[in-house]
């Protein structure tokens, strides 16, 4: 096993795994916390075509990862971390949907639970799935980094800050 860090407009994530695989890509204050006793020594060099992809995706020059993942779960985790990586690019699901689409449509709780376990986030895209209301609920690397993936991907329109809406009610009065 071994690690690298890369900085990232939504922190600094650590990218583990084995020469062969990717088995976790965690970021900041990641929940659960995974278990760094597993992450071995720092080696740059395993990860560089993670890196690459990160860069592009983050450059909005990369829609998918071709990325060979190894994330350790159950078969009914593994079910719906299947189903993650079928969501495209600019898109979201619900819990409901990707319940529906395993085969365990009144498992929705269930596809929350093992959504928040994913251990490979970004590259398996559990950022794409909101509540059934268009809530954004649940991120392992929390809600505003969620907001901002999904911004990034063109799923949801950026967030008006107060500075703006401050402007734009100004605007609204002299015009």
């Amino acid at each position: 096993m071994a690690h690298t860090t890369y900085d990232s407009p939504i922190g600094t994530l650590t990218l583990v795994g084995d020469r062969e695989a990717l088995e976790g890509l965690f970021m900041p204050d990641h929940s659960p916390a995974p278990d760094t006793t597993r992450f071995g020594d720092r080696d740059d060099a395993a990860f560089e075509h993670v890196v690459t992809q990160l860069d592009q995706y983050f450059a909005g020059e990369r829609t998918a990862f071709d990325v060979h993942v190894r994330a350790e779960g159950t078969e009914f985790q593994q079910r719906v971390w299947q189903a993650l990586r079928e969501i495209p690019f600019g898109e979201t699901r619900t819990y409901g949907e990707i319940a529906a689409l395993i085969g365990s449509a009144t498992a929705v709780r269930a596809v929350g639970l093992a959504n928040s376990r994913n251990p490979v986030s970004i590259v398996v895209p559990c950022h794409r799935v909101i509540s059934s209301s268009g809530k954004l609920t649940g991120y392992a690397g929390g809600i505003e980094r969620k907001r901002t993936l999904l911004e990034l991907e063109g799923a949801l329109e950026p967030a008006i800050t107060s500075t703006e809406e401050h402007s734009r009610r100004d605007d609204d009065r002299k015009g």
